[in-house]
């Protein structure tokens, strides 16, 4: 009789494999032309010049979306337990789970009545 631990560890094992093969097919396939452009920092595709840092503005609305997607993405994580034991929790669930939709919709509509959610 087998270890019931050996399926995870041949999985871990394929695992690393995978991951250190697709590493190095990367590195052996991959184009390695250098530029400045590719050598240059990247942050949000935000570029830094000069005249933003003079004058104080910087554009924030990258982390506007960025935050809005986070709030909303942690919606539907509370979502996926309840949805599961929907049987189990019975009314009282059902009433949290409609009192958490709309409280989560009030931030909805502002952000879509601001214009937040257009591009």
């Amino acid at each position: 009789m087998t270890n019931p631990y050996f399926p995870l560890l041949i999985m871990a094992a394929a695992a690393a494999v995978l991951a250190f093969a697709g590493l190095g097919a990367s590195a052996i396939l991959g184009p390695t032309k250098k530029s400045r452009t590719k050598a240059d920092n990247y942050e949000c595709g935000i570029e830094p010049t000069s005249g933003h840092l003079h004058d104080g503005r910087f554009p924030v609305r990258y982390y506007l979306v960025a935050m809005t997607f986070i709030v909303f993405d942690i919606e539907v994580v509370f979502m996926y337990p309840w949805a599961v034991a929907f049987d189990q929790v019975g009314l009282f669930g059902l009433v949290a789970m409609l009192t958490f939709i709309a409280l989560i919709t009030v931030p909805y509509v502002y952000e879509w009545r601001r214009g937040g959610l257009d591009y």
